[in-house]
Formats: structure tokens, sequence, C-alpha cells
């Protein structure tokens, strides 16, 4: 399982990012991004200490660790400005907080990140034609997400992204200890969306192609 979306105590998540990382170690995982949610208050703090964490585990553990961010309840017009902040002060992995049923995240949320220097929309509801497209052209990744809530738009995030040829990646969007899940539970998940077999795994590898940027980014940092 690679996981690019999970929060630790620096945002609302429940566990320190040690155990965090000790329990998807534990449960099998082979990659995970720890994306605090941040806004303007908290960006500059929370992305240099995620920053630290990550490179004081790069040889203590097996599964490897990005610092991450998730742009979370950004007004649109500044989600673009954000996002190019958060990169360069080292964020490998951007997530946006898209337009989820089940908060009132700002119409124009999805847009305004399509638009943007990111990697993942979160969680983007009922997604549009338009941004589907976008999604498609601009290479970044739909989120299918197997937390409560969130996941209730998953057939239809997959339904458009098979539409408009958009990528597609699986995230567990962690708070706590038992979001966490395997590689066959995500899996299922994903066939819960709508998807076969053959394009589950293909979500599986843009998972991988994620974490491959990322490396790419922090190489070059």
């Amino acid at each position: 399982m690679i996981d690019l979306h999970t929060h630790s105590i620096f945002s609302d998540g429940e566990l320190i990012p040690a155990e965090l990382v000790q329990r998807a170690e534990h449960i099998g995982y082979s990659a995970i991004a720890i994306t605090d949610h941040a806004d303007i208050s908290n960006l500059e703090w929370i992305i240099p200490k995620i920053n630290k964490f990550c490179k004081w585990c790069h040889d203590l553990y097996k599964v490897r660790v990005l610092p991450g961010i998730e742009l979370t309840h950004i007004p649109p017009k500044a989600i673009y400005d954000m996002a190019s902040r958060a990169r360069d002060l080292g964020a490998a992995v951007i997530v946006v907080h898209g337009e989820t049923l089940v908060e009132p995240v700002a119409p124009g949320t999805n847009l305004a990140a399509l638009k943007s220097d990111i990697d993942i929309l979160a969680h983007p509801g009922p997604l549009s034609e338009k941004e589907a497209e976008m999604a498609a052209r601009q290479g970044i990744f739909l989120e299918i997400s197997t937390r409560k809530g969130h996941s209730l738009s998953n057939g239809h995030v997959a339904m458009m992204a098979k539409r408009f040829k958009a990528n597609l990646v699986i995230n567990t969007d962690t708070h706590s200890p038992e979001n966490l899940v395997s590689d066959d539970y995500a899996r299922k998940i994903a066939q819960g969306a709508g998807l076969n077999a053959g394009e589950v795994n293909t979500i599986f590898e843009n998972a991988r192609q994620i974490v491959e940027n990322a490396l790419g980014r922090l190489t070059k940092g």
C-alpha cells in the first residue's frame, strides 16, 4: 500500500509522525506521505517539521516517508500562491482538500486547485466535466478515498476520471490508527467505486509514479 494523504498531531491527526509511520510499516505500507492540514497560519511551521522528520527517519524504517501538505479550506483565489509557497518550502506531495460532499468547502476550490502546482485533488466530491478534463490535461491525480464520508462520491469520481482519462489514486486520509488500511482493503474500495481489476492496478501504479516524482523533487532540493 502507498498512502499519500495522512495526518499527524501537527494538524488534527491523533498520532505523532513516528507512530503513524510505525503503524503503516506494520501493516505493509511501502510509502506514506504526511500531509497535515495547512493554511497561511501554519504552512511555514508544519512543512519544515515534517521535512526534518522525513530526513531523520530515512534509514530507520523500511517504509519510504515523504513530506507533504494538505491545503485545507483555502479560499480559491489563494490556492495558487499557497501551493507555490508550499513547494518552495519543500513539500514533495501537495494535496488540496477538494469539494467533498460532507464539508462546506468553498465553491471553485476544485478548479483553483487544478490550475495550481499540486499533485492530488483529494475527495473532489461531485466533480464536473470541466474539472475532470482539466485534471487529465494538467496531470493532477484525483483521489478515491477510503475515509467514511469522503468516500460517498467515489463512484462519481471514478466514472468521470474514466470518461475524461484523468488519473486516479487511492488514499486513506488517515487521522487515527484505525483509518490505515491494507493493500487488499484499498483494492476492494476501488472496486466498489466501479473500477475493474486492471483499472485498480493502474491506480496503484499511479501512486508509485507520484512517489517517484516526489523523490525527484527531494533530490533536486
